[in-house]
């Protein structure tokens, strides 16, 4: 699949993507990629960030691509539940937090802190990190495990966000191509 042929939704996490990371670099060179908007990126609340998420899926004329990250990626798979049948073509997701991250934190995530058990509707790629400070990896296999997603070992890569070190990530972007490229 190639990426004019889909909407590209763009679902970052907690606090939003700034202008240095990955996603937004991405949201500016993918012509049909969009951002999927919350009414508070600080205070994530699960009903709103879910419903966000689906009406933006269930609202688009072409097959959708889903690129999240961070808590973004825990949104993704909670709204998938409410998604039209066939819409998402598939899924990039990048650096999930765990659940045991989600509990510890000092915001009330709710309902997030607990990660859907159901596969996933539509193919998916997992992205990991073996040294991201909010999961393990052993964490995030167990998510692409459950989900029935693919995993991509990203090594040594942190949150995989600007901080970081990934601002533009070639890598992932070569990456995310592969995963197209076998839907």
């Amino acid at each position: 699949m190639r990426t004019s042929d889909a909407e590209i939704l763009i679902v970052p996490g907690l606090n939003n993507s700034g202008p240095d990371h990955w996603q937004t670099r991405w949201q500016q060179k993918l012509s049909t990629a969009q951002r999927v908007e919350q009414q508070d990126w600080d205070a994530p609340d699960h009903a709103a960030w879910t419903h966000a998420i689906a009406d933006r899926v269930n609202a688009a004329q072409k097959p959708v691509i889903l690129i999240a990250h961070s808590l973004g990626v825990a949104a993704t798979a909670h709204a998938a539940a409410h998604f039209e049948p066939g819409k998402v073509k598939g899924a990039f997701l990048v650096a999930p937090p765990s659940e045991e991250w989600l509990r510890a934190h000092a915001l009330d995530f709710g309902a997030f802190e607990t990660h859907p058990r159901d596969p996933l509707p539509f193919p998916s790629l997992l992205v990991g990190s073996r040294n991201d400070p909010h999961a393990a990896y052993a964490a995030v296999e167990d998510l692409a495990f459950t989900w029935g997603a693919a995993m991509l070992d990203a090594g040594e890569a942190g949150h995989i966000n600007s901080a970081s070190g990934h601002g533009p990530w070639p890598e992932g972007l070569m990456s995310l191509a592969h995963f197209l490229s076998r839907l």
